[in-house]
């Protein structure tokens, strides 16, 4: 059984890390570059960092921080946001990502997730996926982009069926309305694409407590990894003490 992985996410605001709830009311959370080398000492599987307002401001993707991140960790990291071209992908790689998440440009441009995960390997595309409750779609939930200010009218389990066969490695899929919550985790949409798809899920969007963890690791759920910010950046949940409950749990997780 593979291990379950832990992953922070930093939302990038200015140069700085942010969080908000339902992707409203940011506040202040610290250096991107200290918070990153915290969850590297704690032990976080990986990093996920995205620049939260480039692509709704039409700004270059932050190459500048994904260096100076690189230079001080040694885990896997994503980067994303204000992705719009191939070599977009190439300059956030070189610069020392480990993978790109791609989000609004995916849907707008479907070629630039065929294109790039030919050219540099499915294992360093991640397409994110921002859902909201939808009673009209098929699955139940509308996929929303620009940051969670544009509806698509795409249902969120076909656009995820659709992005894997275009080449996706792992999709990181957003609930926006437990996002920020601390309600825990949508188990109805998380299960529904775990189900359905071959590739990993990773579940975000509303971890409040340790055992908001366990239901979206538990079998009939089925997320791959399990992504959280405000539990972690304001030390309401430590790294080593989630993994030490999760192995209770016998839920299998790196240590």
């Amino acid at each position: 059984m593979l291990a379950k992985r832990i992953i922070p996410c930093l939302d990038i605001k200015d140069g700085r890390t942010v969080k908000g709830i339902n992707f409203l009311d940011l506040r202040d959370a610290g250096d991107p570059v200290e918070n990153a080398v915290r969850y590297c000492d704690e032990g976080a599987d990986e990093l996920v960092f995205l620049d939260i307002t480039a692509t709704v401001e039409r700004r270059e993707p932050l190459s500048a921080l994904v260096r100076r991140i690189a230079e001080h960790i040694n885990i896997p990291f994503t980067v994303g946001g204000g992705i719009r071209t191939v070599d977009d992908v190439r300059s956030i790689l070189m610069s020392g990502a480990d993978k790109v998440s791609i989000n609004s440009q995916a849907v707008r441009n479907k070629g630039l997730v065929a294109e790039s995960s030919s050219a540099f390997g499915s294992q360093c595309m991640v397409v994110a996926v921002d859902v909201r409750a939808n009673a009209s779609k098929a699955s139940g939930y509308e996929v929303y982009i620009d940051g969670g200010r544009t509806p698509t009218g795409l249902d969120a389990l076909e656009w995820a069926l659709e992005v894997q066969d275009l080449g996706c490695g792992e999709i990181l899929l957003t609930s926006m309305e437990a996002d920020g919550t601390k309600a825990g985790y949508d188990i109805g949409i998380t299960s529904l694409l775990s189900s359905h798809l071959s590739i990993p899920v990773i579940a975000s969007g509303g971890a409040g407590r340790m055992e908001d963890f366990s239901a979206v690791f538990a079998p009939e759920c089925g997320a791959d990894a399990a992504l959280a910010a405000s539990v972690f950046h304001y030390h309401e949940i430590a790294i080593p003490a989630l993994k030490a409950y999760l192995q209770e749990c016998g839920i299998v997780v790196r240590v």
